[in-house]
Parts: structure tokens; C-alpha cells; sequence
């Protein structure tokens, strides 16, 4: 195990984009209705070699591989639906109009809570609703908010660098996620 004084001296890992989302369900079948009827995901091949129930699902750039487990119930306690609740954990997708999430939502009879996040002018719309297994989804327009990073470094660099009074070096990443924020700012003001 690392500890914070080795930790500072590595870069951070040459990461490129979230891939997928593995989540466990009780019935792959029920779970991927969902995420295909109500999310827009579709099925995709996964490896011949697993040896277990489940599926691969893919869309709007991210996958989610879903494992079947009927007995889920045994490793969590709580077997009555969670509420609603848009400060626990989930996974958030934009959307284009909040307000047709909600209608087709209702028409689906399926239960959300909404939320109204505002800042400097801006609002963003949030409908929160779960997966047949309890996994929490966002859906919103969190695009209203710009992404502002509060600095070209990440915390732990500033910090070091605060501390041993030498300027914050930033990594390959940091450099190309600036960028890649200036080119859509850019491509927003025109």
C-alpha cells in the first residue's frame, strides 16, 4: 500500500475515459428491459468464456455489464426498496429535455424525485429513478453548468508543490483535459 509521501511522487495512472459499469442484479433479463427500454442502451456480444449469467449493454459512450446474481439479497441487508434519494449513490446521464424524462417516466408508472441544482445563473433539472435492483439513475441537463476546473493540477500537485515551495508540475492528462475544455468552450462561444 502506498502512503501520501510515495503517492505525491507518481503521476496519475494514464487513464483515458470511464469504460463501463458492472452492477449486479437479481435478474439479467429484468435488467436489461430496463436499460434498453427506458435508457436507450443496447445488448452487446460479451466474451464466450464467461461462465456466468449476464450481459453487456452499451450506449452513449459508456458500457454497463450487468452480473446476474439471484441471491444479491444475502450480501445486502436491506431488501425494502431504498428512497429516492439524489445525495446516495448513481450514475448520470444528460438528457435533451427533462421534462419528456418525467412524462415518459410517469406513463411508464415508474416512481422519481426531482431536484433543481442552480448556480451563478445557470439551472440544471435532475429526475432521479432506480433500476429494478435498486441502483439509483440520474437523468438531467447537467451540461447548464459549465465544467470549471479549479486549477490545471489536481489537489494532491498543488498541495506538494505547496509545501516544498517548487512550481506544481501538471501530467499528460491534466495538459489534454485542458485543452479538450478550451476546444468546447470555444466551440460553445461560436
Amino acid at each position: 500500500m502506498l502512503d501520501s509521501v510515495e503517492a505525491n511522487n507518481f503521476e496519475a495512472l494514464p487513464l483515458l475515459s470511464l469504460n463501463h459499469v458492472s452492477l449486479l442484479c437479481r435478474s439479467v433479463w429484468d435488467s436489461v428491459r430496463f436499460y434498453e427500454d427506458v435508457l436507450g442502451f443496447v445488448s452487446i456480444k460479451r466474451p464466450s468464456s464467461f461462465k456466468f449469467n449476464g450481459a453487456w449493454l452499451y450506449g452513449y459512450g459508456i458500457g454497463i455489464h450487468l452480473i446476474e446474481n439471484p441471491s444479491i439479497d444475502d450480501f445486502y441487508t436491506i431488501v425494502e426498496p431504498r428512497p429516492i434519494n439524489p445525495k446516495d449513490n448513481h450514475i448520470s446521464f444528460q438528457c435533451t429535455d427533462v421534462g419528456l424524462v418525467m412524462r415518459r417516466l410517469q406513463d411508464m408508472g415508474m416512481k422519481y424525485v426531482t431536484a433543481v441544482v442552480e448556480d451563478q445563473g445557470n439551472r440544471v433539472d435532475q429526475v432521479f429513478f432506480h433500476d429494478p435492483d435498486g441502483y439509483m439513475v440520474e437523468l438531467c441537463n447537467c451540461e447548464n453548468i459549465p465544467i470549471i476546473p479549479l486549477s490545471s493540477c489536481s489537489f494532491k500537485q498543488r498541495l506538494s508543490s505547496f509545501y516544498k515551495s517548487a512550481p506544481a508540475k501538471c501530467g499528460f492528462m491534466e495538459n489534454a483535459m485542458m485543452e479538450s475544455l478550451s476546444m468546447e468552450m470555444l466551440n460553445i462561444s461560436f
